[in-house]
């Protein structure tokens, strides 16, 4: 690990603010009516098939196929964050809406099974009456993300009130807390102890050492749950957190609230976030689905061609570390 005082700040497009977000549309892509007419003639040659066996050579799109690559292209080495608006979604059943996205994310990456057994798309909704735990409830989620190298979102609809996207850049976070507490970014760049929930590659008790920040070739990574790590101090045997970890994680925290820009989600939005350098979370909600208010969003987990490298000590979390490696979750 180097030495306080010799890391260096990261910069680029990735390490962005609230304010610079909001004062840009490079990050929106609307969907134009021949994108459109083109994932209907898409969805025509698809008919009747199960969504979880398409491909993108099964929906060809020749014009809009391209775009998405170069918002791949935008997620790894940009900005890290996309929105793609104006999916019609009320205009298809569900069986045929799911069929579309799954093609989409297939024509940006590969998608991958989720977490907890959820499958390849993974409903987003108050699931609370039914044992759901807090993703699946209407509570507000903390500062996190998620183990793929970008999580796809679907608006299907809106909450009567609440459910805003809240994200953050993670390389900001670094540069700012590096320039006031170098110390605590050497901090971060240590291990934490992670509560595991069972599906990690190679953990086999229940917590296993991770770094909050990581470098690989240049190329930094972060993956953040205080909720982990926190879980991680109730089980025997697990080192105290250090007064200092405690701080570094109370600055992250504090950073993240500073630096970070709330995006509204309507029907037919898709947020497409790299986790490698996003952190996400959400505002509590309220339904009220007899006036079809109630929140849903489609989650999918996509490994990507263009990924960058991870420190092989993240390989616990992310089964494969190398560069454009099939990663995150067990694969499809």
């Amino acid at each position: 690990m180097p030495e306080t005082g010799t890391r260096q700040p990261i910069g680029g497009a990735s390490t962005w603010r609230g304010p610079d977000l909001a004062a840009s549309t490079h990050w929106i892509h609307p969907l134009s009516p021949a994108a459109i007419a083109e994932i209907d003639a898409a969805l025509a040659g698809v008919q009747g098939r199960p969504w979880e066996t398409l491909t993108a050579a099964d929906f060809p799109l020749p014009v809009l196929g391209p775009q998405l690559q170069e918002i791949a292209a935008e997620l790894e080495d940009g900005c890290g964050v996309m929105k793609i608006t104006g999916l019609p979604v009320a205009r298809y059943p569900e069986a045929v809406l799911r069929a579309l996205y799954f093609a989409l994310g297939s024509h940006l990456g590969t998608p991958v099974q989720q977490n907890g057994g959820r499958g390849l798309m993974r409903d987003i909704r108050d699931n609370s009456r039914n044992g759901g735990k807090r993703v699946d409830s209407a509570e507000g989620l903390p500062w996190h993300n998620d183990r793929a190298d970008v999580v796809a979102l679907l608006c299907v609809r809106q909450a009567q009130n609440g459910g805003v996207s809240r994200i953050v850049s993670a390389t900001a976070i670094h540069d700012t807390m590096l320039a006031r507490r170098p110390d605590l970014v050497d901090t971060l760049f240590g291990d934490f102890q992670r509560y595991s929930p069972g599906d990690e590659v190679g953990a086999v008790t229940g917590s296993y050492p991770l770094s909050v920040f990581g470098m690989q070739d240049g190329y930094f990574t972060s993956h953040y749950s205080r909720t982990y790590i926190e879980q991680a101090q109730t089980l025997p045997g697990v080192p105290p957190l250090t007064d200092r970890q405690r701080e570094a994680l109370d600055m992250l925290v504090d950073v993240a609230e500073e630096l970070c820009f709330e995006m509204p989600l309507a029907p037919g939005d898709i947020q497409c976030l790299n986790n490698h350098l996003i952190y996400h979370g959400r505002t509590p909600f309220t339904d009220d689905a007899a006036s079809g208010e109630d929140r849903l969003l489609y989650r999918l987990w996509l490994s990507m061609p263009n990924s960058r490298p991870l420190p092989q000590s993240h390989a616990v979390l992310w089964g494969n570390v190398d560069a454009g490696g099939l990663r995150g979750g067990v694969q499809a």
